[in-house]
């Protein structure tokens, strides 16, 4: 072979050099799919950070779905705001990562500062000082999230205990908008006028608000947990009526239930769980917009299930909206068809899958006959084991003896649709530990 003209190998040299720098701009920051996310990074260089030094598996230790643009950052963001997520975490680890989105921003998104801590006691914008750790992306302070996109930072080295309050900072200097918000999360979360990422005392954070902003996954090194379980459904999974700041949802008692089983020695998985309930969401139809506020299940399925962290079961729980807010959806095998679409999709990765049978709602403003004939029929073919590889029987649990249309009152919010913490607890209880084993069957 000939060797290229020196004059031809140092243009190339200079066309690859140019090609690499723009890359750099917008390296890995993937589509909001749950695709492969390494971010965009930026000028300024690290502090306090370090790749966890132990080995372990990458599990999710908590999670949400970026389900809205928030009401009134359509024009303004959230400018020169200091964002204080609280998150509650399902499994502990050494080391944490964690995944940011701009699903619903028309701009880049500019983050220039990024932290994660323990927070100093349940219910608090104050850190531990000695857990404070400084986020990177690709090495770099700085992330640039093109719209509809979402970033992975790099993994850090933390201690975070199981069933602990964690608090994951970003910082925007000049956000465009929307904002890109999880709501009506019954979780206080926290922000502050200019940048005050790496505040442990938590005196400038004096805004309160019941939403998760920007943040969607926090993954952690276990040494303890070898997969993740997925919760996938609507308000009912989301955690609705449940006490604000309790972790009192159904997903939180099944994780603490996985875990005191394990530590009394039962031959029982050992996942991380979290929740991709979205209030309202339906299977088959999601809101307005682009993208749709509330993207329908089988539209947000191979993100929110898909593409969280090594994923081993999910469970579903979804219908009962499709019921309620389509009047056009009379027929119970448009929404079983949804149901065993959403089930092959897990199956193909090798995920094992969990139905819920779904919930009466008599005494509820939307009940009809004609409804609960819909619920009845599908609750009767999720039984019979042709939709889900097992049933966790929701409806059972909860209803009423003497009125199998309603909720027993004992587990009743009030508004005939939604559990209280008993009705959560109840549904979590209704679990069979030993059918979360396994994968996915070979064909269904």
């Amino acid at each position: 072979m000939t060797r290229p003209h020196s004059g031809y190998a140092l243009l190339a040299a200079i066309v690859s050099l140019i090609v690499a720098m723009s890359v750099a701009i917008y390296v890995g920051a993937a589509s909001d799919d749950g695709t492969a996310q390494r971010p965009a990074a930026g000028p300024h260089p690290p502090r306090n950070t370090a790749a966890p030094a132990s080995t372990g598996t990458w599990v999710g230790a908590w999670s949400t779905s970026p389900s809205a643009a928030e009401p009134g950052t359509e024009t303004a963001g959230l400018h020169d705001r200091s964002v204080r997520n609280v998150v509650h975490t399902s499994v502990g680890g050494t080391g944490a990562r964690i995944t940011l989105s701009n699903l619903y921003g028309r701009l880049p998104l500019t983050i220039t500062d990024a932290t994660i801590a323990l927070a100093a006691a349940h219910g608090s914008a104050a850190a531990l000082p000695q857990t404070m750790r400084r986020l990177t992306f690709n090495g770099i302070a700085t992330v640039v999230i093109p719209p509809g996109r979402q970033a992975m930072s790099d993994a850090v080295r933390i201690t975070i205990p199981y069933d602990s309050d964690v608090l994951v900072t970003t910082y925007a200097p000049a956000e465009p908008g929307p904002v890109t918000v999880h709501a009506h999360v019954r979780q206080i979360s926290y922000a502050a006028q200019g940048d005050h990422a790496e505040d442990v005392t938590g005196t400038p954070y004096t805004q309160q608000v019941e939403a998760w902003r920007y943040l969607t996954a926090l993954d952690v090194l276990s040494k303890e947990s070898h997969g993740t379980l997925v919760a996938f459904g609507d308000s009912l999974t989301e955690g609705h009526s449940s006490t604000v700041g309790a972790n009192r949802r159904w997903p939180d008692v099944l994780a603490k239930r996985l875990r005191e089983a394990a530590v009394a020695g039962q031959d029982v998985p050992r996942y991380g769980v979290v929740n991709q309930g979205i209030g309202g969401n339906r299977i088959l139809t999601g809101g307005n917009g682009r993208p749709a506020d509330n993207p329908s299940g089988l539209t947000r399925f191979p993100r929110d299930v898909l593409g969280r962290t090594n994923v081993k079961v999910v469970v579903i729980d979804l219908g009962i909206n499709d019921i309620l807010r389509n009047p056009s959806v009379t027929d119970p095998e448009l929404i079983l068809d949804g149901l065993r679409t959403l089930t092959g999709q897990a199956h193909a990765r090798g995920i094992r899958v969990i139905g819920a049978t779904l919930m009466p709602f008599g005494g509820h403003r939307g009940y009809s006959a004609e409804r609960e004939a819909v619920r009845q029929a599908i609750n009767a073919e999720i039984r019979s084991g042709r939709v889900f590889d097992a049933v966790v029987d929701f409806d059972r649990a909860l209803r009423d003896a003497y009125d199998p249309r309603r909720f027993d009152p004992d587990y009743d919010s009030g508004d005939h649709l939604h559990p209280n913490d008993r009705g959560y607890e109840r549904m979590a209880q209704e679990f069979d530990l030993e059918s979360l084993k396994g994968s996915a069957p070979a064909r269904l």
